[in-house]
């Protein structure tokens, strides 16, 4: 473990988790003035959004995202993996919405982003040959599963390809 981490058990210390709202709550701190204590005890800690959907805050002047630290709170260690929001709402820290999984298998619950035009995560147009082009990525590898004249013939191809390498059923929502 790094050193720079703060142990779990130091979490459970100046933070409180709440496991039906997935927020964390800074606890009254005897190692800080009477001021922190009136002004953040019993507040929401790790408020801040990256920008990108993630809950973040400060301990000790290092950030830190709030999806792990609620795993090391919780789990009594600091996960070793991704944690993945199974739902893919990225603020919503319930601990039944994480799970800790490998980076590859986390790419297997993307969301479908924001320039996809076709509706469908991995079907594109293809201007060349004028067809629908199914594809996926696994473990950093591009695969075309072929050129459709029928848009849902490609979308078919791309779900099965799905199923059958195991990506989670909320991929590409």
């Amino acid at each position: 473990m790094t050193k720079d981490l703060p142990c779990p058990k130091a979490l459970r210390n100046i933070m409180r988790y709440d496991p039906d709202t997935g927020k964390l709550f800074w606890r009254e701190r005897s190692d800080r003035p009477r001021q922190w204590n009136s002004r953040w005890a019993g507040k929401e800690a790790f408020t801040a959004n990256r920008g990108d959907g993630y809950r973040c805050g400060r301990i000790n002047g290092k950030t830190f995202f709030a999806h792990r630290v609620i795993w090391a709170i919780v789990h009594g260690h600091w996960p070793e993996q991704d944690i993945d929001h199974i739902n893919g709402i990225r603020n919503d820290n319930r601990l039944s919405n994480l799970r800790s999984v490998s980076r590859s298998e986390n790419m297997k619950n993307k969301m479908r982003p924001p320039s996809n035009t076709s509706g469908f995560i991995g079907v594109t147009w293809n201007k060349k040959t004028g067809k629908w082009q199914a594809q996926i990525q696994v473990d950093g590898r591009s695969k075309t599963l072929g050129n459709f004249s029928d848009k849902s013939d490609a979308v078919k191809a791309r779900r099965k390809a799905e199923k059958d390498l195991g990506f989670h059923i909320n991929h590409g929502r």
